[in-house]
């Protein structure tokens, strides 16, 4: 295998990130057509938890996790009518996730996406129901499209991927310990146990789902399973690296409000400095992951490289 430092420097040498951002964007438009009708305006007595959920569903945002789906299905040659569903369920869970962490009971946000928060428009009782009903749609759709029974096995493998890294043994039990860690002083192998799940579980979900849709071998999806896992903690150190020195304008969020509530970060854990270099390695070590697929992986490496540099 080609020694990491080569390896990098060679593919991000020829990576075109304004490829890979035109990419994110057509991917992107895909999944914003999708959702669009999946939650349609609705003239109903409830019709109020239809606005909330296109509120914070339709906000915007990188949609970093369904493009990871249907582009490492692409990778593999598969078939994207296939990932969409899923790419789509997943913005949702995700989405969810937003509107319950903004919460006065959890991080207390009054902004995400450079909007108000869901709780600050809606209420809090309609936000906590917005994010219950966007994880049900989100199941809702994965069954439905059990129902023509084709690729019923990778299907299922898919929704259980998705249900486990959203659940206690994932997203759900990443916040738990996040929730009990403030205030305390948090180890590394702590922050780094707390993130894999609250964070990344999901986003390894999101490009292992790509890979189930289109028939990957186990050591392809394990490969994918490495690149994303990694490229989920370099997200989690590049979103505490921009909550303390980012634009609160270009972040669309209140900059410093972690240091503020006393939680533990890569940042107040080890150092501004510490957190940049512990972020280059682990972009290095997501991009080795690929090696083995050469040019195939290019819009892949470009979107670590994208990662790195952004700037909210």
């Amino acid at each position: 295998m080609v020694k990491l430092e080569s390896s990098l420097s060679y593919w991000m040498g020829r990576v075109d990130l304004n490829n890979t951002i035109d990419l994110v964007k057509k991917y992107g438009e895909v999944i914003n057509q999708y959702l669009n009708e999946y939650v349609p305006e609705a003239a109903v007595p409830e019709k109020k938890i239809y606005e909330a959920m296109r509120y914070s569903l339709l906000a915007g945002g990188k949609r970093i996790r369904p493009v990871l789906t249907l582009a490492v299905n692409q990778l593999f040659d598969g078939d994207m009518d296939e990932a969409i569903p899923f790419a789509c369920a997943i913005e949702m869970i995700h989405t969810y996730s937003l509107i319950h962490d903004d919460l006065p009971a959890m991080d207390n946000d009054d902004y995400r996406r450079r909007r108000l928060t869901n709780h600050k428009v809606f209420g809090e009782g309609i936000a906590v129901l917005t994010g219950d009903a966007l994880l049900n749609k989100a199941f809702e759709i994965m069954i439905s499209i059990l129902r023509d029974g084709y690729s019923l096995d990778r299907k299922v493998r898919v929704m259980y991927e998705i249900a486990n890294a959203s659940g206690i043994e994932g997203m759900i039990g990443g916040q738990v310990v996040d929730l009990e860690s403030e205030g305390k002083f948090v180890d590394q192998e702590t922050l780094r146990y707390m993130h894999s799940r609250k964070t990344g579980r999901l986003i390894v979900a999101s490009a292992v789902a790509g890979a189930i849709t289109a028939g990957a071998g186990e050591e392809d999806i394990g490969k994918i399973r490495s690149y994303a896992s990694n490229l989920g903690l370099a997200f989690q150190i590049k979103d505490d690296i921009l909550s303390e020195i980012g634009e609160q304008e270009k972040l669309g969020k209140r900059v410093g409000n972690d240091r503020e509530k006393n939680k533990s970060t890569y940042v107040t854990t080890l150092g501004l400095d510490e957190a940049k270099r512990l972020l280059d390695i682990t972009t290095r070590s997501s991009i080795e992951s690929l090696e083995s697929f050469k040019e195939r992986a290019e819009f892949l490496i470009g979107l670590a490289e994208f990662l790195l540099h952004r700037e909210n």
